[in-house]
């Protein structure tokens, strides 16, 4: 259950705020009474660069009348200043969502790039909070920093029983590499930083770009173009065989939020829905629901990525009482009247 008490003399940093994920966290804290959200957007501060990083913890720690103006609270309509009248730093939560994310054919062409840009901001972001003494830090890791043979569900303590899957190792590495350093830093120097690790994302609001897009998007997009343009039939990577684990993005949000409010625990936590799909299955349902009645190729010379995503989520629901609660059909049905009303 949440603690709304607990955002009443918070000032938040939502890194990736204005993204796809970000966008529902900052909605679900403004509901809560969080009187001072700050999203810092990337054209101000550049968080794979040191100097980027410094200038943001400078100006959050201001008061709202000496802050910058790109980074006035986003909750102004109810923004309470008398809740802050005595801010400290350890008053600071940031939730780290920011990161360079795409699928598999993105990851394959700039490993390199989604290596650098996750490590880089997420191992200084949490360096110079603790150096400031921020009160607490929610780090949100991948589903892809698993090993590719991980027992089916994936347990947090099987993370490091092996090599991720290759096609996204470099990124999954590079975010599980936040768990070692909030770790340590938890180890050495008490700081309250906490590691989360959800499955993919689905829902209003995803990114639609064929270039970068997740299976979900990627797959709507291309059985409405297909309609739209009289094809026959869509190409689909792989052979439909592996099977993943989906979370609808309102109900993530939900979870980082509760995992914000009630835990401080060392230990990496799976936020997931619990629902496993082969991907021919979901093809096909994605293919019913948009009323794309042509035919599925499936391009086998194409990786399918690992053999198979689940997570187990009891942890999750034991240490802070979450759930998912969105029904996979119902979200992705939410997910393609979105796409279909704001695709112009």
């Amino acid at each position: 259950m949440s603690q709304i008490n607990y955002w009443l003399d918070k000032r938040v940093i939502i890194t990736g705020g204005a993204g796809f994920l970000g966008s529902f966290v900052a909605k679900k804290l403004a509901e809560r009474g969080a009187p001072d959200i700050l999203i810092p957007r990337i054209e101000y501060y550049d968080l794979t660069r040191h100097e980027n990083i410094f200038h943001l913890l400078e100006d959050a720690m201001l008061p709202i009348g000496k802050r910058p103006r790109h980074l006035q609270p986003v909750n102004l309509p109810t923004f309470q200043p008398s809740n802050l009248s005595t801010f400290r730093p350890s008053n600071l939560v940031i939730l780290h969502l920011a990161a360079r994310v795409g699928g598999i054919g993105a990851n394959r062409e700039h490993p390199a790039d989604f290596f650098y840009d996750n490590l880089m901001m997420g191992v200084e972001l949490m360096h110079q909070a603790w150096q400031r003494g921020v009160g607490k830090f929610v780090a949100l890791g991948t589903v892809c920093a698993y090993p590719k043979f991980t027992p089916v569900p994936f347990r947090e303590d099987d993370l490091w029983n092996g090599y991720p899957e290759e096609t996204n190792a470099p990124y999954g590495l590079a975010k599980k590499m936040l768990l070692v350093q909030a770790q340590a830093y938890r180890q050495q120097y008490g700081f309250n930083a906490i590691f989360l690790l959800p499955v993919n994302l689905y829902g209003p609001g995803d990114n639609f770009n064929p270039a970068s897009s997740h299976v979900i998007p990627a797959l709507i997009r291309k059985c409405l173009e297909a309609q739209e343009h009289g094809q026959e039939e869509i190409i689909v990577w792989g052979d439909g065989s592996p099977t993943r684990e989906f979370l609808y993005v309102e109900d993530a949000a939900e979870g980082i939020l509760l995992a914000s409010e009630s835990y401080d625990g060392a230990d990496p936590v799976n936020l997931g829905s619990g629902y496993e799909i082969s991907i021919r299955n979901l093809v096909e349902m994605i293919a019913r629901l948009t009323g794309f009645t042509g035919n599925l190729v499936w391009d086998t010379s194409k990786p399918n990525g690992q053999p198979r995503r689940r997570l187990d989520v009891s942890r999750a629901e034991k240490s802070f009482g979450f759930r998912a609660l969105t029904p996979f059909e119902e979200g992705l049905r939410q997910t393609i009247d979105w796409f279909k009303q704001n695709r112009k």
